[in-house]
């Protein structure tokens, strides 16, 4: 694998960063070269690049598609868990759910990765459904999107090993919610999975084509981009939310400069923010 110092350069790190930003939105600080580095490596050696220019060049020329989604997935983060930071899950099931009965449940998982997280929320679906059965009376759908290909197709499959599995996932909801393919393999139940349709989508591309939701999960994606293309983001999702629609994003990240789209309900713990008309 080619070393920082021999592959990218100053000048071709700034040009390598000014492209992935324009291309998906990721915003890389002035020191993240060697990060560059570890996750491109294999790209450059294959193509034969010595130096980050050649690629961005490539990148640059028309008919790149190919690379240019090999290069976002490898410099995309997939760090994931079952019910991550539990708040949001218990914020949806006592505060959320208990208001959508008026018509079929829509939400949106605006970074899907591995799965995760839209399986957690059919699996707080299943859990609110069988305690106040009927309340949800006219059905729900999960649409989950993210921007890594190779990410969405193992998300579909909804298969995950023994360590996946047990990140977040107490053994309980495990022997309820997923089948066992065998020592070492779980699977999500079909009336799960059927809940969740995933797609592939670019955070700074039109949402238009999704339709209009209840519920949006941004969360631990929005600290990769700047504070111009965040604010541009939650705007459009807030043009994505039913009025009276809530959004929640991840624990670090916080809305600055939106109080006319959305008003704090604290939930103690945590907090969720609902769409103003």
């Amino acid at each position: 694998m080619l070393s920082s110092t021999n592959a990218i350069t100053p000048n071709g790190y700034i040009r390598f960063r000014d492209y992935l930003q324009k291309a998906c939105g990721i915003s890389l600080s002035d020191n993240k070269q060697y990060l560059v580095a570890s996750r491109l490596g294999k790209v450059l050696e294959r193509e034969g690049f010595s130096k980050i220019e050649q690629l961005v060049d490539a990148l640059e020329k028309y008919g790149s598609s190919k690379l240019k989604e090999e290069v976002i997935n490898a410099m995309t983060t997939n760090e994931t868990l079952w019910f991550r930071d539990i708040h949001p899950f218990t914020i949806l099931k006592d505060r959320v759910l208990p208001e959508m009965t008026s018509g079929p449940l829509r939400i949106w998982s605006a970074a899907s990765s591995t799965g995760q997280e839209p399986y957690s929320i059919s699996m707080v679906i299943e859990e609110f459904k069988s305690a106040r059965p009927g309340v949800l009376k006219t059905g729900e759908k999960i649409v989950a999107t993210d921007i890594c290909t190779n990410i969405l197709q193992h998300a579909k499959q909804g298969e995950y090993d023994s360590l996946a599995i047990a990140r977040g996932l107490g053994p309980d909801l495990q022997r309820r919610y997923f089948d066992k393919i065998n020592d070492l393999t779980w699977k999500i139940k079909p009336h799960l999975s059927a809940r969740v349709e995933f797609k592939y989508l670019n955070l700074i591309e039109s949402f238009s084509a999704l339709g209009k939701f209840d519920v949006i999960f941004c969360r631990n994606v929005l600290i990769y981009f700047t504070v111009d293309l965040k604010l541009d983001i939650l705007k459009r999702m807030h043009a994505c939310l039913k009025p009276g629609g809530y959004l929640f994003l991840g624990g670090s990240e916080a809305l600055s400069g939106l109080s006319d789209y959305f008003e704090i309900v604290q939930c103690h713990p945590g907090i969720v923010y609902k769409a103003k008309s």
